[in-house]
């Protein structure tokens, strides 16, 4: 006979039990929070959307995670959302229409067709910061402070950054006059750091030597933050554009430095992840124990154009279940009361005072026999003297 398998879930899908929804909520709570005291307002996309909101701006990657349907009453295709900063990005061009800069924040779930790696959710619990209508180092900064302060609450320890400025290749692809093909080849060579085939690519078109290595260059220049001083020499030859991206990217570094000195920071000019549609510095969190980026984020200055308002952007967003499974942080110890059964209205007011207080007060059932440490209460409301009063649980 075959077992029940009903209560399996699909592979990458989680449910939180008690314990880690307590938990999970708790987070959620300090870190939006925090993101209120920074000026940030909460909005709420929907579940599911148009398919041309949820890929506006945004690479073929996303496309291929995007779970799509037909929907029945337009006839038009729907997707269940991968990542929600294009519906952001659509709130505020769209429905805020604001002129000022604008700060808003967002937690909820996405869903993804495969898992990123080995052994990760499907089901990421998504949450984030975007700052819209700014265009300089200040804004990304701020992203990133906020990134790393998110890490402090969560108990996150042993964070290094990469960062990144895709302006670079941008601007180098531009000066070498690159067809979009080779464009992209290359782009993808040199995020995986295949030197030889790069080697290769670049050997076999028309280019000046100065500009087949000043690309070539591009997969070693990474490591510390001197990796900037060696970029100015090695490119050199370079337009005004590639210098103006790494000026741009050294002061964001020596700011963030300068407000985190503990916080390892690393420099790598072929980190391009989100290079279709990122258009500035971009930068990835990671910890040693994880074999994925923790959160990432940059500029995409481009992505409100298809909802008719393109601003300067900047944000980044993380897994808040992955945070909690890498939080050093212990749960709050909270007491639960075990009130007796009945309707005597001395008794019931106790309960709802206690109750109005923030107190966690189980009422036993009537015909209920389990007594307090079943119910995992550690402590007992009694009467005792005509007054209802707490007790330990012995």
């Amino acid at each position: 006979m075959t077992a029940n398998k009903h209560w399996v879930l699909p592979q990458g899908i989680e449910e939180a039990l008690p314990d880690q929804a307590a938990r999970l909520e708790s987070l959620r709570r300090e870190l939006l929070d925090m993101y209120f005291c920074w000026g940030y307002e909460l909005v709420i996309p929907p579940f599911i959307d148009h398919i041309e909101s949820l890929l506006t701006g945004t690479g073929h990657e996303l496309d291929l995670q995007t779970f799509k349907i037909v929907d029945q009453l337009s006839g038009r295709t729907l997707g269940i959302r991968a990542d929600m900063t294009p519906q952001v990005a659509r709130i505020d061009a769209h429905q805020l229409a604001r002129d000022v800069p604008t700060r808003l924040c967002y937690i909820g779930t996405v869903l993804h067709t495969r898992s990123d790696c080995f052994g990760s959710s499907r089901s990421p619990l998504q949450v984030g910061a975007e700052l819209y209508g700014h265009a300089g180092v200040e804004s990304d900064v701020e992203i990133l402070a906020l990134m790393l302060n998110s890490f402090v609450i969560a108990g996150v320890q042993g964070v290094y950054l990469d960062l990144g400025n895709v302006d670079v290749f941008r601007a180098l692809a531009r000066q070498a006059k690159l067809e979009p093909e080779i464009e992209s080849r290359l782009f993808e060579m040199l995020q995986r750091k295949a030197v030889t085939e790069i080697g290769e690519l670049l050997d076999s078109l028309k280019l000046k030597k100065s500009l087949r290595d000043m690309l070539a260059s591009l997969a070693s220049l990474n490591g510390g933050v001197e990796v900037l001083d060696e970029a100015r020499t090695v490119l050199n030859s370079a337009d005004a554009g590639v210098h103006a991206a790494i000026d741009y990217l050294q002061r964001t570094v020596s700011a963030i430095a300068q407000q985190f000195p503990d916080v390892p920071l690393n420099i790598d000019l072929a980190e391009l992840d989100g290079y279709h549609y990122q258009t500035g510095v971009v930068f990835a969190a990671f910890v040693p124990a994880l074999g994925q980026a923790l959160a990432r984020g940059g500029r995409y200055d481009n992505i409100g154009k298809l909802f008719g308002r393109e601003r300067a952007a900047t944000g980044f967003s993380t897994d808040l279940k992955l945070l909690m499974s890498l939080s050093a942080r212990t749960a709050s110890a909270t007491d639960r009361v075990y009130a007796p059964a009945g309707d005597d209205i001395s008794l019931l007011k106790s309960i709802a005072e206690l109750r109005a207080k923030g107190t966690c007060v189980v009422r036993q059932l009537d015909g209920q026999n389990d007594d307090a440490k079943a119910m995992a209460c550690n402590k007992l409301l009694q009467n005792a003297d005509g007054k209802w009063v707490i007790k330990d649980v012995n």
